[in-house]
């Protein structure tokens, strides 16, 4: 398996800031003797750049792990250790350079004791968990990509949950829909069966107000005068009899 590049890069760059610590120590001894440090000079400023850029370069290859799931979020924190370490060592360096600060000789060994001395955590003296205890490189990237791929799975599981939710939430709105489709056809039908009721309403009063008017003619009726049967009279003719 290929050495995880963040690492390489990050063994380089601390390589550079001990070689610029001994630079800066070489260009106070010559100061001191009275030597030429112009070269020197040079040499450490190139250094010193080249360090910056290592340092940034470190800061994108971490961002870009953690971003995209390649270590674990415990992983991120330590390595973001040895960046805030390898940051503090360059200030330290160009303090140093500039002689700005503390004395060169405080600041060189500072640098060599990964700043126990100022009271500055070493990230390489944290204890490290059981989890990883005894195993080598290859085995703790092993335990990481078993650790994503299970976060994967449980982050697959959720979104088949999801999906199957969003699935039910679908079929829910078109059986809503469905009803008030029914809900609509029946207020209709009520609708209309109101309308002929009242119609056949408005029929049944009209019929009955006409009966109640044929009903008072009735006694009218009745007490017309009509002939029960014809006598003769006494001059011989026939002559109706009218009952009244």
């Amino acid at each position: 398996m290929a050495p995880d590049p963040w690492f390489s890069t990050y063994d380089s760059t601390c390589q550079i800031a001990q070689e610029i610590a001994e630079k800066i120590q070489q260009q106070n001894q010559y100061e001191r003797n009275g030597e030429n440090t112009i070269r020197l000079t040079v040499t450490i400023r190139t250094l010193l750049q080249n360090l910056k850029e290592k340092i940034a370069l470190l800061k994108d290859l971490l961002l870009n792990a953690v971003s995209t799931h390649q270590i674990t979020q415990l992983e991120g924190d330590r390595r973001q250790n040895l960046l805030d370490e390898l940051v503090t060592r360059e200030r330290l360096l160009v303090a140093s350079f500039k002689n700005e600060g503390a004395e060169p000789d405080l600041i060189r060994s500072s640098l060599m004791t990964g700043g126990a001395k100022r009271g500055v955590a070493n990230p390489w003296l944290f204890e490290e968990p059981e989890e990883t205890r005894g195993l080598g490189f290859d085995e703790i990237r092993q335990q990481q990509q078993k650790i994503i791929q299970e976060q994967d799975a449980g982050l697959d599981a959720l979104s088949s949950i999801i999906s199957r939710q969003k699935q039910m939430g679908k079929e829910i709105g078109n059986e809503l829909d469905e009803q008030n489709e029914i809900i609509d056809d029946l207020a209709n039908l009520v609708e209309n069966t109101d309308g002929k009721l009242r119609t056949e309403t408005r029929r049944v009063n009209m019929v009955d107000r006409k009966s109640t008017s044929c009903g008072n003619l009735n006694p009218l009726v009745l007490r017309l005068p009509f002939p029960i049967r014809n006598r003769k009279s006494s001059h011989g003719t026939m002559k109706s009899v009218w009952w009244m």
